[in-house]
């Protein structure tokens, strides 16, 4: 379906530049579609550099739209030794690991040798974790343009002894390259784990923010690019971002709240542990004859501890109007469909009269 939108600007503006600005793409993919013919204003066919004036119609032609709509992002859970960028001789690019082998779960589209996927935030070599790879300028505009705000979240190891001022240190007050670092957020998880929450990224400043107060890092994950997160994603493995995860993307929402644990209600945790419940003793447990509580059956007299009373099964006598034995078990009601059922009797021996 075609794009359509009336421009209500002031002052002219080129074509590419309003285009990137309402969100629609980047300024480099405007200026494609211009030189491909499909972009209209006022339905004629505009051309490079064009500017575009108060009250004028800008259309962009349906195959430009479908260009747009098949543009790929992925998530790749990038595994040391791997690098994000340009490989040098021996390495091994992460786009080169993006195939249908290593997909986790669906996609609509599995990258080819046409798609440019390029890395929207370098992770070096030697750090592992989250790593988004796109086609959208949009998308790159946001995650790694100049006035981008989208922060980042590692979980780093480190070696070395963490102390409150190594860690006020590392939350503001040092420099790099002769520039001050941009305020962190850095949380001390557990002895030797820490947690950093970057707004910029500089060449490898974790690392190198380490070493400034005596730590060395000796793993570095980043688990979370704004509102993306890594999320149980297997190392070596990709997904493809959502049109609902984009758009969070775009909007700078903040990531959904972890869930925290529940509490236990007052009645369990005022009760004692398990262990500590008193319990009866096996060899202390009374026969079952000599419970107190427990009343007898109806129908069956108490008698020896631990069996059963009255004579034997097998010594009962039996009924001398039937000839069977006594049956304790009600009568079940007659089927009128089906009549009686009538009891078998065992016979006795046939008496045969002689034969005179």
């Amino acid at each position: 379906m075609a794009w359509t939108k009336i421009y209500e600007g002031a002052e002219p503006l080129r074509i590419n530049k309003w285009l990137a600005e309402e969100g629609v793409c980047s300024r480099r993919e405007a200026d494609a579609l211009i030189l491909k013919g499909l972009v209209k204003v006022d339905g004629e066919a505009a051309i490079a550099g064009q500017k575009i004036e108060a009250g004028q119609t800008l259309t962009l032609l349906q195959k430009a739209t479908r260009q747009l709509d098949n543009r790929l992002s992925l998530i790749f859970h990038k595994p040391e030794g791997i690098v994000s960028g340009t490989p040098e001789a021996g390495e091994i690019p992460a786009v080169r690991l993006i195939t249908a082998e290593t997909l986790s779960g669906k996609a609509h589209a599995i990258p080819g040798r046409y798609n440019k996927l390029a890395p929207l935030g370098r992770l070096d070599k030697d750090s592992r974790g989250l790593l988004v790879l796109s086609e959208d300028g949009v998308l790159a505009k946001a995650l790694i343009g100049p006035e981008s705000t989208v922060d980042k979240e590692y979980l780093v190891k480190v070696k070395g002894d963490v102390t409150p001022d190594k860690l006020a240190l590392l939350r503001h007050g040092l420099e790099l390259d002769g520039r001050k670092l941009k305020p962190a957020q850095v949380d001390q998880v557990k002895a030797h784990e820490l947690r950093f929450v970057l707004n910029e990224g500089r060449n490898r400043q974790i690392r190198r923010m380490c070493l400034l107060v005596d730590l060395r890092v000796a793993d570095l994950m980043r688990v979370r690019v704004g509102s993306l997160e890594l999320a149980g994603l297997p190392e070596g493995k990709w997904r493809p971002i959502s049109a609902r995860e984009r758009d969070a993307l775009l909007s700078g929402a903040a990531p959904s709240p972890r869930p925290s644990s529940p509490r236990a209600p007052q009645e369990a945790q005022d009760r004692p542990p398990r262990e500590s419940r008193e319990r009866p003793q096996r060899g202390e447990r009374p026969a079952r004859g000599e419970r107190p509580d427990r009343p007898p059956r109806p129908g069956k007299p108490s008698g020896k501890p631990g069996g059963k009373s009255g004579p034997p099964r097998g010594d009962r006598k039996p009924d001398s109007r039937t000839g069977s034995r006594p049956d304790s078990r009600e009568e079940k009601p007659v089927n009128p469909m089906r009549g009686p059922k009538f009891k078998r009797t065992k016979l006795g021996p046939r008496k045969r009269s002689p034969i005179k």
